[in-house]
């Protein structure tokens, strides 16, 4: 990532609260042949007081990323957005951005046993169904089922690259006209970012 200390954090809180908003990560390792890349959900481990993940991969994704091997890297983005110059005030130079905020994560992952990977996988399950109005809960033989189709892991995190830019280096009548845009109705609208915007400007506020 970019090196850019105006807007790095190092507070493992700040990163904590992005993945556990942004559950959907991106899975970056480096096996003999090549680069490899996934998707999957991820939750923050719940029985670690530090800082780590937990997921699962379908086979056979974790041996094409070789897991156990070497360290890995995951991405979790949270809310971005194109800035248009034209929302600044007269006191910026009128180039455009993008705000965003987003977290690299480094680590050696942990396979999970098949019990350890599917209590992660009935976690995860109860965690996205506990928002919609009939949740469906793994009984035995469906999480079974579902498990012998996933490689559970878990990531501590021994580092971290954590990057939130939010406008913080504008004037203050700038900050609130692209937080109105961003409230607003354009095509660029987007109040989650504009929420997000307004709590980190708010948390750099002495």
């Amino acid at each position: 990532m970019r090196h850019n200390a105006h807007y790095a954090i190092t507070d493992p809180r700040v990163v904590r609260d992005l993945i556990a908003e942004n559950p959907w990560a991106t899975i970056v390792s480096n096996n003999e042949a090549s680069l490899v890349a996934s998707h999957y959900p991820v939750l923050l481990d719940d029985r670690d007081a530090g800082l780590a993940i937990v997921t699962h991969v379908g086979r056979p994704d974790e041996k094409v990323h070789t897991f156990g091997t070497g360290e890995i890297l995951v991405i979790v983005a949270g809310p971005h957005g194109y800035i248009s110059p034209s929302w600044y005030s007269g006191q910026v130079a009128p180039v455009p951005t993008w705000n965003f905020s987003v977290a690299h994560c480094y680590g050696v992952p942990e396979v999970l046993d098949a019990d350890e990977n599917l209590r992660v996988l009935t976690r995860l399950v109860d965690h996205f169904e506990q928002h919609v109005e009939r949740p469906v809960v793994l009984d035995q033989e469906s999480g079974a089922r579902l498990a012998r189709g996933t490689v559970g892991i878990r990531l501590p995190i021994t580092r971290f690259v954590c990057k939130v830019k939010m406008s913080q280096d504008k004037d203050p009548q700038s900050r609130q006209q692209v937080l109105e845009a961003l409230r607003g109705s354009g095509h660029y609208s987007d109040p989650a970012l504009a929420a997000e915007m307004q709590r980190a400007l708010s948390a750099a506020t002495p």
